[in-house]
């Protein structure tokens, strides 16, 4: 019975070509995609063949530098100038694409892409959620996300134009919306401080209510008992 180092070894020699074979069919192919001018930003990516749902159309490459490295390269940019090459890979990480990139950071932002980006021991991959066509445009949706200290007019810079039927109009991650328990629970208790204060100005009410009829009893009270006084007095009197 053969060791299976000697039957791999006999595989190997029956077709020492195959690996090769391989490769040289893969790279006679005709690329995946192409680059060029895109209607929805600058340069574009676009698919040059047909492009099955789940392949990992290309890896996105570029200097990973600290957060830190990243704020400090740009801090001299333009406020208004929303081209951005940097990609965060997580909290301590991010790839400039501008620096040592490759064809990734000309994939436009789509917020009904034919994309994801994905993550796998820290390096970013574009990959296809569908199938793509040739000549359509790649896109993934950045995502981009908001910051406390970000202008009046953020979503105004970062505007998207790709045209899309549920197109947010930003590249940034959609604004937040109040959860429908936490509104509910807002109105009841908006509610309730309503009823509370409904409450105490009515009870107020009535305080300063029975307090005026005490005063006005009090002073008709002082009204009687000074006319009789004046009345007990000598003197000539009207009535």
């Amino acid at each position: 019975m053969p060791r299976c180092d000697q039957s791999a070894h006999r595989r190997l020699k029956a077709y020492p070509n195959e690996a090769d074979n391989r490769m040289k069919k893969r790279a006679s192919r005709p690329p995946l995609f192409e680059v060029r001018h895109s209607r929805i930003h600058g340069y574009g990516v676009f698919a040059a063949r047909r492009i099955r749902k789940g392949t990992t159309v290309i890896e996105y490459l570029g200097d990973r530098v600290s957060h830190d490295e990243a704020d400090a390269r740009y801090e001299d940019k333009d406020a208004n100038d929303n081209h951005t090459f940097l990609f965060t890979v997580d909290s301590k990480t991010v790839i400039d694409g501008g620096v040592g990139g490759n064809e990734a950071r000309y994939i436009n932002h789509g917020c009904d892409p034919n994309c994801t980006s994905t993550t796998q021991n820290k390096r970013i991959y574009v990959e296809a959620i569908r199938t793509i066509q040739p000549g359509e445009e790649l896109a993934y949706d950045y995502q981009i996300e908001r910051d406390p200290d970000d202008p009046p007019n953020v979503d105004e810079i970062f505007a998207c134009r790709c045209g899309a039927a549920k197109c947010r109009g930003s590249m940034l991650v959609a604004r937040k919306k109040p959860r429908k328990r936490r509104a509910a629970k807002t109105a009841k208790r908006t509610a309730r401080k309503t009823t509370a204060k409904a409450a105490r100005k009515a009870a107020g009410k009535a305080v300063r209510n029975q307090a005026g009829r005490a005063a006005r009893k009090s002073k008709r009270t002082g009204r009687q008992a000074a006319r009789a006084t004046r009345r007990a007095l000598p003197g000539r009197r009207g009535r």
